[in-house]
C-alpha cells in the first residue's frame, strides 16, 4: 500500500479509535455528571494528575524511540516490556508512601484510598505498551479502535450502574481501572506479540539516549498541562476544580484527542521519509494546512455553542463551566501545532532541541501560575492563552528551520483556514445569543448553521484544505482503501 493511502486509512482509524472512544466516554460522562456532583469530578482530577505524571515516567520516551527505530528484534520489545513493569511497579509502591502527604497538602482525606487504587492503573497499562508500539508502528488503528471501544463501553456501563446505585466517586475509580484491565486483556489476545524472556542493557541505553530527553520533556509538558489543577485543588474550592475539569475535558475532546489522532499517524508516516528533505517538507506542509482547518473548526466552534450546551448535556448545575470552556477553546487552538512542530524535532532525531525547547516554554508558565493564584482562574487561562501563542513561534521557528519551513510560510499557510473558522464562529455565537429558543433547539441551529457557513465559505473561497478533505473522503470511501 502507497505511503499515502496507508496514512489516509490510519487517520481513518486513528479518528474512529481517538474520537469515536472519546465520544462513548462523552457521553458516558455526561450522564455520570448528572449522577455526580462537580466536587467528585475535582477530586478525582486532582487524583489524576498524579497518574497521568507518573505514567510519563513508566514510558521513558520508549515508545517514541521504537516507532522510530527502523530496525527492531524481539529482545528490543522484550526489553521495554519489563523495564516498564518494574519502573511502574516502583512508582506505584512511591505513591503509595506519599499519599497520605498528598491529601494533607490538598486538605482532603478522600484523595488517599482513590489515589492508592486508582495508582493501579500505572502498572495495568505497562503490561499493554508494546502492543499498542506495534499497532502505531504498523499504522494499524483499526484493531486498536475495535479493543478500545469494546473496553470503554464495557466499562462505562459499569461506571453508571456503579454511580446510579450511589457509589460517587469510586464509580470513576472501579470504571477507569476495568477499562484498564479489559484494553490489556484484549489488546494480549488480539496482537500477535510473543514474549520472549530476554532483556538487553545494550539496547536498553540506545533507546535511553534518544528517549530520555522526550522523558524529561514529556514530564514537563504534563506538569504544565496539568498545574492548574494542583492550582485550582489548593486555592480553590473543589467545585470550582470541577466546573475547570468538565471544561477541560470538553476541551480536550476536540483538541487534545484530535492532536493525538494526527500525531500519531503523522509520526511513522514522517519518520520514514525523515531523509528525503522535499518529501518530508512537502508532507508535512499538507499536514498543517489540513489540520488547523480542522482545529479552528472545532475550536471556535465549540466556544461559540458552548452554554447551550453544557445547559443541553450537564443541567444548569454545571453552567459554571461555560466561562472556563470558552477561554479554553482558544487556549487549546494552536495545540495541534504545537505538537506537530515538535513532532519535526523527533522525526529528526533532535530530541536534544526538543529538550530544551520544553524547558524555555516551561520557564514562560511561572508568571501563568502566579497570575492564578493571585487573582483567579480566568486570570490563569488568559496567561495560558498569551502562553500558547509565544510557545507556537518558539517551536515553529526551530522546527522551520530544520525542514527549510520558516514561521512566516507556516503561517501564511494557515491563516485562511483560521479567518474562516473565526468568522464563522463569530457568526454562530451572535446567533446563539439572538434567537430565543430553548437550549437544545439552539445548540441544533448553531451547529447546522455553523456546518453550513463552513462549507458554503470554504466552496467559495475554494479552500486548499477543504478540496484535500473532499479527496480524503473520496480515497476513504473506496473499498480498496479499508483492505
Amino acid at each position: 500500500m502507497e505511503l499515502r493511502k496507508k496514512t489516509i486509512s490510519g487517520m481513518f482509524w486513528s479518528f474512529t479509535d481517538y474520537v469515536g472512544n472519546q465520544l462513548v466516554q462523552f457521553v458516558i460522562g455526561i450522564i455520570l455528571a448528572r449522577l455526580l456532583t462537580p466536587s467528585d469530578y475535582g477530586l478525582v482530577g486532582i487524583v489524576m494528575v498524579f497518574i497521568i505524571i507518573s505514567q510519563t515516567f513508566v514510558d521513558s520516551g520508549f515508545s517514541q524511540a521504537l516507532i522510530r527505530k527502523m530496525v527492531i528484534n524481539k529482545k528490543d520489545y522484550s526489553t521495554v516490556f519489563f523495564f516498564n513493569i518494574t519502573i511502574s511497579t516502583l512508582i506505584y509502591f512511591t505513591i503509595i508512601l506519599i499519599s497520605p502527604y498528598i491529601g494533607s497538602f490538598f486538605h482532603q482525606k478522600e484523595i488517599v484510598p482513590v489515589l492508592k487504587v486508582l495508582s493501579l492503573i500505572l502498572i495495568i497499562d505497562s503490561l499493554m505498551i508494546v502492543q499498542k508500539i506495534i499497532l502505531i508502528k504498523n499504522i494499524d488503528f483499526k484493531k486498536q479502535a475495535k479493543l478500545s471501544m469494546i473496553a470503554n463501553i464495557s466499562s462505562g456501563i459499569i461506571g453508571i450502574i456503579l454511580a446510579y446505585y450511589g457509589y460517587g466517586v469510586w464509580s470513576l475509580v472501579y470504571r477507569s481501572i476495568l477499562n484498564s484491565i479489559l484494553l490489556t486483556s484484549l489488546l494480549w489476545i488480539f496482537t500477535k506479540w510473543k514474549l520472549s524472556f530476554e532483556f538487553s542493557f545494550e539496547s536498553l541505553k540506545e533507546m535511553f539516549n534518544f528517549g530520555s530527553k522526550l522523558l524529561i520533556s514529556g514530564l514537563l509538558n504534563t506538569i504544565y498541562n496539568n498545574v492548574n489543577y494542583f492550582i485550582i485543588g489548593k486555592y480553590f474550592p473543589m467545585n470550582e476544580l470541577g466546573f475547570y475539569s468538565r471544561a477541560d475535558q470538553f476541551k480536550n475532546l476536540l483538541s487534545n484527542n484530535f492532536t493525538m489522532t494526527i500525531q500519531r499517524v503523522s509520526y511513522p508516516a514522517l519518520a520514514s521519509i525523515q531523509n528525503d528533505k522535499v518529501k518530508l517538507k512537502y508532507g508535512y506542509k499538507s499536514i498543517i494546512k489540513l489540520t488547523m482547518f480542522i482545529s479552528f473548526i472545532l475550536m471556535f466552534g465549540l466556544a461559540a455553542v458552548a452554554k447551550p450546551m453544557v445547559l443541553t448535556l450537564l443541567g444548569e448545575k454545571w453552567l459554571g463551566c461555560v466561562e472556563y470552556l470558552q477561554l479554553l477553546c482558544f487556549a487549546g487552538v494552536l495545540y495541534p501545532l504545537h505538537a506537530l512542530n515538535l513532532n519535526i524535532l523527533n522525526v529528526k532525531g533532535r530530541s536534544d532541541l526538543y529538550l530544551k525547547l520544553e524547558i524555555i516554554k516551561k520557564i514562560l508558565v511561572v508568571p501563568v501560575i502566579i497570575i492564578g493564584i493571585a487573582i483567579g482562574i480566568k486570570a490563569m487561562i488568559i496567561g495560558m492563552i498569551v502562553n500558547s501563542i509565544i510557545a507556537y513561534y518558539i517551536n515553529a521557528y526551530y522546527s522551520g528551520r530544520l525542514i527549510s519551513y520558516p514561521i512566516k510560510e507556516q503561517f501564511k499557510d494557515i491563516f485562511p483556514s483560521f479567518a474562516l473558522s473565526l468568522t464563522v464562529g463569530i457568526i454562530v455565537f451572535i446567533i446563539g445569543n439572538i434567537i430565543p429558543l430553548s437550549a437544545i433547539i439552539k445548540l441544533i441551529v448553531q451547529i447546522l448553521l455553523g456546518i453550513g457557513l463552513t462549507v458554503l465559505f470554504s466552496e467559495i473561497v475554494k479552500l486548499d484544505e477543504f478540496i484535500e478533505i473532499k479527496k480524503m473522503v473520496n480515497e476513504l470511501t473506496s473499498p480498496k482503501t479499508h483492505k
